[in-house]
Formats: structure tokens, sequence, C-alpha cells
């Protein structure tokens, strides 16, 4: 259960519109006077590296941050102007990590939060991550920020730790549950944690991050989502992008391996101005990003 390492991943195209609503969904809540708490149930090490072993090793930033970026560059100062508002805010703060006209660097959930969060209003932040290495690197990089009280990192299942919390006494929260699903009870553990946070904290934002996957689970998984925010009578959001197959044939003798090329996230009681924001930026990305066949997105949405 310890394989999964975010790290061999960082900067893909599933980072791109994660980071994307997560950002705009953060610019929406944190504009209230009343402190918010951000809960990210699988954490990660919080901070990459593009050119380290792990994310030079499987490239996959070529096909996402770095693949926009590159795009948006080739346009020039009209292409940029041109952008999303979602979309140019998302590059702005990845690119704020970095050195002028440099991608070196990721931030993950932890840090894209913690740099949106605000310390005047005492917002806080809540960090769980149960791989051993991992929970260690996390917790080196947020000691690195000096963020104090402000953000909690516990060596946990996210999981289990999500009744701990909630409801929180700000009675204002955004919960991130974005597990590696390499366990297929995974999905099943999603939704049921899902309707116990419902039910003990009705009015927090819940983003539930999925790979779109040729597994029963993944394609069952938006529709089970549906049918518990439609049972609390809550407004739901689902987004998804899919860049499409690679152009490049497979070499002879070579088994196919087209990887991830597609993924959704899922809100419960999602901000309002999300879905409009979404539907101006999608299109963007996946002009950038888009590539042969199966490629598309969608942004839906219903309840409330």
């Amino acid at each position: 259960m310890f394989s999964y390492r975010h790290a061999f991943h960082a900067g893909n195209h599933a980072d791109v519109l994660k980071h994307l609503v997560l950002i705009a969904a953060l610019r929406h809540l944190t504009q209230k006077d009343t402190p918010l708490w951000v809960v990210d149930t699988h954490a990660g090490a919080g901070l990459y590296r593009l050119d380290g072993d792990y994310a030079g090793t499987s490239g996959e930033a070529a096909d996402g941050i770095l693949k926009l970026a590159a795009a948006v560059a080739a346009k020039g100062p009209e292409g940029e102007q041109a952008l999303a508002p979602a979309l140019a805010d998302y590059l702005q703060v990845v690119r704020g990590f970095n050195r002028q006209g440099q991608w070196r660097i990721y931030p993950g959930s932890p840090f894209i939060t913690q740099h949106l969060l605000r310390q005047d209003v005492r917002d806080k932040l809540k960090l769980y991550e149960l791989h051993p290495t991992d929970s260690g690197s996390l917790a080196a990089n947020i000691a690195q920020l000096g963020a104090g009280r402000q953000v909690g990192i516990a060596r946990e299942d996210g999981f289990e730790a999500l009744r701990s919390v909630l409801p929180p006494p700000s009675r204002r929260a955004l919960v991130l549950i974005d597990p590696s699903y390499e366990i297929k009870t995974d999905y099943a553990r999603v939704v049921t944690v899902l309707r116990d946070a419902l039910q003990r904290f009705a009015t927090g934002t819940y983003m539930v991050w999925y790979p779109v996957i040729p597994r029963p689970e993944a394609h069952e998984l938006p529709r089970k989502l549906k049918t518990l925010a439609n049972s609390f009578r809550k407004p739901w959001l689902h987004a998804t992008l899919a860049i499409g197959q690679p152009e490049q044939a497979t070499a002879p003798g070579e088994p196919h391996r087209p990887g991830l090329t597609a993924s959704g996230v899922f809100l419960v009681n999602p901000p309002h101005i999300l879905k409009a924001a979404l539907q101006q930026a999608l299109p963007q990305v996946l002009e950038a990003l888009g590539r042969g066949r199966g490629q598309g997105q969608l942004v839906e949405s219903g309840g409330g």
C-alpha cells in the first residue's frame, strides 16, 4: 500500500486540473472574514522538483504544466492576456514558486493551499499523509515555511482522521480527498467517508479527485457521488479533463502503456462561481494539452 509516490506524477495533467479547481475554490472561500479550515486527507510530500529523479524519470510534467506553460509562452503577451482568469491565476501561483523563466518546482496541494490562506484571519490547514517517506518529506518541507500553528501535520490515515476535525470550530471548511486509488477499495472508502462527513458537517465544501481509467470502480464513482449529493439535497459540480492518447506509436515489441490520460474532480457544495470559471478555463487547457484520440473536457452540475 506504500508503493505510490506522487513525486513521479507531479505537474501532470491531473495536477493541472486538480490545482486549477482548488485555487479557484480557495480564492472564493477566502473572501469571507470567517476563518477557513482546509483538510487535505492525502497530502503527499507537498513540494516537488520537476528536474529531480522522480519527476524526471516519468516525464509526466512534460504533458502537463510544462506543455501548458510553453503553449502560453508561445502566444506571447497577447495570448497570456486572453487566458481565462482561473487559468491565469493557476499559472501565476505555480510560477511564484519558481525563479523567473524557470519551471523546476511544482507545489503540491499543501503548498498551494498554504500560499492562499490568510494569517490575519487565522485560517487553518490540516495535512494527513500515511506514507512513511512522504510524511517525513512533507514535515521537512512545511517546516521551511515557518507557518507555525497555521499548519498541522500528522502521519495518519486521512480517511480516518477526517472524523476528528469535522465540524471545524469556524463552521467553514474545504476538504480535499485525493487518494492514489492503488487499492481498489479506495473508491468505496471515498463514498463512505464523504457520506459520514456530510452527516457531521453538511455545509462544508468537499472536493474529490479521481482517475478516469478502465476500471468499474472508477467509472461508477462519479455516479455514486452524484447520488450521494442528491440524497443530502446538496449542490454538486463535476469536471473532467481527458488529454487523449499519445500520438507517438509504440516501438515494435513494446507493450502499449498510455498511462493516465484523464481525471476528474467532484465537488459537493461548490462555490457558485466555479462552474463558469471552469467553463472558461478548461477549453483553453485542452487546447494546450490535447493530443490524439479521446481528448475532451466536461463541466456539469446539479443537486441543491
